[in-house]
């Protein structure tokens, strides 16, 4: 579990690079850099123990789910990856090979046989070989997207083997209509994750969603214990849930700057795919390329195995955007 490698990491980057003269711009994250304006946090959110205070029932009508205990506030989707596996009947689980590298240690550690799948069996038929299958939606770093039609039968062929479909839509909220089953949350055999730390900026607050049947919801508020998730925490993402125009503003933006990276990455000669959040770049170069920004003081996300490329999220402000355009101007995209 160690070696897992995450975004955000630029004591790596300092280690290996230095501080570079205009500091960091870090481009390794597809966390809103932009994020939720924390309002002030009242008095009890630090003095009392978090209790019942609304916010599952809040994030169940936010999400389209009927049901509230269908709901459950999490310390962050890591707090559910790590202790979901153990709740599951033990089976071959399906897996991205090139995604969120959390899944496959967690659901190995809890006694599964985990089943890597390349990105070309996401555009295929659902695998025979698995009870229980992964899908990031959109996919971090691939920015595939499948349709909820498509995981609307997948989760019904899965159910029938008795197994479970977790589908993690940690970025999909940027999206006006995103392919979400956060609606069809209560079914068995179904589990979907949302986050809080990507869309709305809020990823030290480590917090997010579990969406699942109440039973499986119950035992893994039994296995997490009481308080997982801090009052103040809370308190913001009640703010934030409810704040309807910041979402839409938010929301146009995003997908604005998300179009604006796709055609800048492109423009340098970088073809690639994005969301509204992050943009994925596929080139044999990117180790190279990966160290000739870090260089220039710009950390972006190296995968090299089992597919290399860079991952770019989006710069806060309009000089970090001129800094990262004149930074791929300069560099060698062949080197």
């Amino acid at each position: 579990m160690s070696g897992i490698v995450h975004g955000g990491n630029l004591a790596a980057a300092r280690a290996r690079y230095g501080e570079p003269a205009g500091g960091w711009l870090d481009l390794s994250t597809g966390i809103n850099p932009r994020g939720y304006p924390v309002p002030p946090i009242p008095a009890d959110a630090w003095l009392r123990l978090p209790e019942d205070d609304g916010l599952e029932a809040q994030a169940a009508a936010h999400y389209g789910v009927n049901d509230a205990r269908a709901v459950l506030a999490v310390a962050g989707s890591q707090a559910a990856i790590r202790t979901l596996p153990a709740l599951l009947p033990r089976g071959r689980i399906g897996i991205a090979q090139i995604g969120y590298s959390e899944y496959a240690p967690a659901f190995a550690r809890a006694g599964h046989t985990v089943v890597p799948l390349p990105e070309d069996a996401f555009f295929s038929d659902l695998p025979d070989n698995v009870r229980h299958l992964v899908v990031v939606n959109p996919n971090n770093p691939t920015a595939r997207l499948l349709p909820a039609q498509t995981l609307r039968d997948w989760h019904a062929r899965l159910l029938a083997r008795g197994g479970t479909l977790i589908v993690d839509e940690a970025f999909i909220e940027a999206f006006d209509d995103g392919p979400t089953l956060a609606p069809l949350a209560g079914a068995p055999g179904l589990v979907v994750l949302r986050s809080i730390g990507k869309f709305y900026g809020l990823a030290g607050a480590r917090i997010g969603f579990t969406l699942a049947a109440s039973e499986l919801v119950d035992a893994l508020r039994d296995a997490l214990g009481h308080w997982t998730v801090n009052g103040p925490a809370r308190a913001v993402v009640r703010a934030a849930l409810a704040d309807a125009p910041w979402q839409s503003a938010t929301r146009a933006r995003l997908q604005a700057a998300g179009g604006r990276l796709h055609a800048l990455l492109d423009r340098h000669g970088l073809r690639n795919t994005a969301t509204p959040l992050f943009a994925w770049a596929p080139t044999a170069h990117a180790p190279a390329l990966h160290a000739q920004l870090a260089r220039v003081g710009i950390w972006t996300r190296l995968f090299d195995t089992p597919v290399t490329g860079l991952r770019f999220g989006l710069p806060a402000d309009e000089p970090g955007w001129q800094r990262l355009d004149d930074a791929l101007a300069s560099l060698s995209l062949s080197a």
